[in-house]
């Protein structure tokens, strides 16, 4: 991997002051209302960056969703597709690096479909992708109640509205608010995962209730290794997916960090913490676990190997840890759909979202993007008549497949900046960031093994007996992504494209979008053959953005009263 050794200055002119900023719309310089020009806050430190990158991937996808993938796949299978899909995640996440820390602005991976491959393409996605934060809650929701019957089935949706209304208040203040709590709540998942690694092994050699070796045992009783057979094997696909989902949402992230090209995490731990966890979980739990995964409960597989480990008393404290990795899981998946969506309405110079989206507090958080965002999470409610278990399933196959489709969107926009980048001419010494192993196959992998992902998972919604429900979850998204793709491709040459419209020259910031500007020319009001963005013509030095060293003074205390805590976080981080 490489790095330039110095930037244009040329290339970054200074930000305009809050009051100044403003967006091109149609061609006329329209302020927003007061609110909406304050813009995003950059108060996430390096600090919070590093540990939410790690932490905010640990959460009801392992914690819970291991349980699904164990009782429908078995060990074998659970493995080697959270191994599969880990490392399709890794490579994607230092494609999207290189994007992000070249063009660090809200909007992340959505963006930059847009620039580099495709608008209309770029608009179903980010709209796609907002809906997925949206169910994100919803299903962290749901899944709150499932953790609670480990205690009293009673009042399950009581829970859940409880947490949505934290979780809510907490996203009203500022973005520090937000990174602090994850940032702890993160730091105490990292650390439990730690401890159930050197527990799971201590279970395994004889360390249990009843003090006896289990070693490889649970992959020989009837049924194991592969449970469902090809069917059970490729269902495994979307639960591992739902459970790597949130690693692309660190480009959103980077959007508001005070130091973004310098605090791309290292993802590499996140494939340790999950493969180490998946092996231990497939050696001390059998598949056939009573009330495993079912249609009104799901139990943590976690929760067991603790409670195997000594009482119920340990698994209580390893269930109240789950419960609060669904708040910080929920609280991930609202800071992020509430980001999108803002920046879906601020994009120049023809807003992708109602304006009313942008408008933000004093304190720089878009309330009203955040209320339409949680308000998705009255979805969780239909527990009550078909069942925590089956809801969660449900809402789990759906955001796994949308988190694919921002894994092989982020392959096709790396594809299109790579063309572009060598096409006209720009040397690879200039990039901030550089995954050199994986040139050229990097982006051409994501596409293919992704796309392949998407088609077979839903191989047992279809054999032996055909789902339709379970089929509509696996492959409700490709459809709503094609209908809306070509529906902004209708509507923008019918409507947006009939006035002319002039370039915002205004220059970049945290709430400038990577979106080409187009010009009204009749070329481009009559484009209806290629929506494909031209890698010869689009401006690479646009939203380039140059370091500052901003945070690393004031980013760890000295002090000795945290000089531990530090420590333990330099080696799990």
């Amino acid at each position: 991997m490489t790095r330039s050794a110095s930037r244009s200055s040329s290339r970054t002119k200074p930000e305009p002051s809050v009051r100044e900023q403003h967006v091109n719309i149609d061609g006329a310089e329209a302020p927003f209302p007061q609110p909406a020009r304050r813009g995003l806050h950059r108060g996430l430190s390096a600090r919070q960056v590093q540990m939410i990158a790690i932490g905010g991937t640990i959460g009801t996808g392992l914690f819970l969703g291991t349980g699904k993938s164990l009782a429908q796949g078995g060990p074998a299978s659970m493995l080697i597709c959270y191994g599969i899909v880990g490392f399709i995640v890794y490579v994607t996440l230092l494609l999207l690096g290189e994007m992000a820390t070249q063009y660090p602005v809200a909007g992340s991976f959505n963006a930059y479909a847009i620039r580099f491959f495709s608008p209309s393409y770029g608009f179903a996605l980010s709209w796609n992708y907002w809906f997925n934060d949206a169910v994100s809650v919803a299903s962290d929701l749901t899944a709150a109640q499932l953790v609670l019957q480990f205690w009293t089935p009673s009042y399950p949706w009581l829970v859940s509205l409880l947490f949505w209304v934290f979780l809510v208040s907490l996203n009203s203040f500022n973005v520090k608010a937000y990174g602090e709590l994850e940032y702890w709540l993160s730091f105490l998942k990292v650390v439990t995962i730690v401890i159930f690694i050197i527990l799971g092994i201590l279970v395994n050699v004889g360390v249990n209730q009843s003090h006896t070796y289990i070693g490889a045992h649970n992959w020989h009783i009837p049924g194991a290794p592969f449970v469902g057979g090809f069917g059970g094997f490729a269902n495994v696909f979307v639960t591992a997916s739902f459970a790597y989902g949130g690693t692309e949402s660190l480009g959103i992230t980077a959007g508001e960090t005070e130091n973004p090209s310098k605090n791309m995490p290292k993802v590499v731990k996140i494939l340790l913490f999950y493969i180490l966890s998946i092996l231990l979980i497939g050696l001390n739990v059998p598949w056939d676990y009573p009330n495993l995964s079912n249609k009104t409960t799901t139990t943590s597989p976690f929760t067991i190997v603790f409670t195997l480990a000594g009482s119920n008393v340990a698994g209580s404290f390893m269930n109240t840890v789950i419960l609060t990795s669904v708040l910080s899981a929920g609280n991930h998946a609202l800071f992020a759909g509430t980001r999108v969506l803002y920046g879906l309405s601020v994009v120049s110079p023809t807003p992708h979202a109602p304006r009313i989206f942008s408008r933000t507090t004093r304190a720089g958080v878009p309330l009203y993007a955040l209320l339409a965002t949680s308000s998705i999470s009255v979805l969780c409610l239909g527990s009550s008549f078909i069942g925590s278990g089956k809801l969660w399933g449900w809402l789990q196959n759906i955001v796994g497949v949308s988190n694919q489709i921002a894994w092989l969107s982020i392959g096709l926009a790396s594809w299109r900046f790579r063309k572009a980048w060598i096409r006209q001419g720009r040397s690879l010494d200039e990039m901030k960031f550089r995954a050199s192993w994986t040139w050229p196959w990097g982006p051409y992998f994501v596409i293919i093994t992704v796309t392949l992902l998407i088609l077979i998972q839903g191989w047992s919604s279809i054999f032996p007996t055909f789902s339709a429900v379970d089929f509509v979850s696996f492959y409700i998204e490709i459809p709503v992504m094609i209908v809306m793709g070509l529906g902004w491709v209708l509507l923008k040459n019918a409507f947006i494209d009939s006035t002319s419209v002039s370039g915002n020259a205004d220059p970049p910031n945290e709430t400038t979008s990577l979106i080409p500007r187009e010009t009204g020319t009749r070329e481009a009001r009559y484009k209806w053959k290629s929506d494909i963005v031209d890698i010869d013509t689009i401006d690479l030095y646009s939203d380039e953005y140059t370091d500052e060293p901003l945070d690393e003074v004031k980013d760890k205390p000295t002090g000795k009263r945290f000089s531990f805590f530090w420590k333990l976080y330099d080696i799990v981080a």
